[in-house]
């Protein structure tokens, strides 16, 4: 067993929302507890909101992750129901996505 196992699928995205994670909470503490003042500019405040906005970014790396990682949902057509066009179009992106993964 691997020390990444658990992890499973989308290691990329899950490794983009903890550095933006890491990037933000930083970016947010030293905003809010660092004096950061240059000729009488205060700094603090765009530290802030950039750290916050890093970490609204990593919520898009954490639902791609969680995604990702889902198995054992069965399909309409599994379950006996004409599949529609959004669940082939789906199904296709996911295949092409695992297959282009298989590469590397």
């Amino acid at each position: 067993m691997g020390l990444c196992d658990g992890l499973s699928h989308c290691k990329l995205a899950l490794v983009f929302a903890v550095v933006m994670d890491l990037l933000g909470g930083t970016a947010l503490l030293v905003g809010v507890f660092a004096r950061l003042e240059t000729k009488g500019q205060d700094y603090g405040d765009m530290l802030v909101y950039t750290g916050a906005l890093f970490v609204v970014a990593s919520l898009a790396g954490w639902v791609l992750w969680y995604s990702g990682n889902i198995e054992g949902l069965t399909s309409k057509k599994e379950l006996g129901h004409i599949s529609s066009a959004v669940d082939r179009l789906a199904r296709n992106l996911s295949r092409k996505i695992h297959s282009y993964r298989n590469h590397f």
